[in-house]
């Protein structure tokens, strides 16, 4: 397995078509758009204000997350560095690699944040606890 940093998470443009009255379209595609095949897509809504989701890590899945709508922060911790990303384009996103923690807080009323992943759930995949997390960092 690779030892990824936070430093290697870019934000991927998806771009856009825009047509003159009707809107804008983005697509993503396997094989094509993001450097996986989406095996999965969910969603986050309603979040409370001052909640916060994630506080894990995955070890084989990436992640390419977009808001959807309104704005949200993503912070990457690769157990030496802490990144912070803000989200707020529904045609721009962050591919987050394996075995980096992740949360997401600072949700916007109403905002909607969209998860694609590279694999189904697997409870297997996933560090839920911190210093586990960094007991898994130091074996890579």
């Amino acid at each position: 397995m690779v030892k990824y940093s936070v430093n290697d998470c870019p934000i991927i443009d998806l771009g856009k078509t825009q047509g003159e009255r009707s809107g804008s379209i983005t697509v993503v595609e396997n094989g094509c758009t993001l450097p996986f095949d989406v095996r999965r897509v969910f969603y986050l809504y309603d979040v409370p204000g001052g909640s916060y989701r994630g506080a894990h890590a995955h070890i084989e899945q990436y992640q390419f997350i977009i808001a959807a709508s309104g704005a949200f922060q993503v912070t990457l911790d690769d157990g030496i560095v802490k990144r912070t990303f803000f989200l707020n384009r529904p045609n721009k996103g962050l591919l987050v690699y394996p075995g980096l923690w992740s949360y997401l807080d600072d949700f916007s009323s109403g905002a909607i944040g969209m998860v694609l992943t590279s694999a189904p759930y697997s409870e297997k995949d996933y560090i839920r606890e911190y210093t586990d997390f960094l007991e898994f960092r130091k074996k890579l």
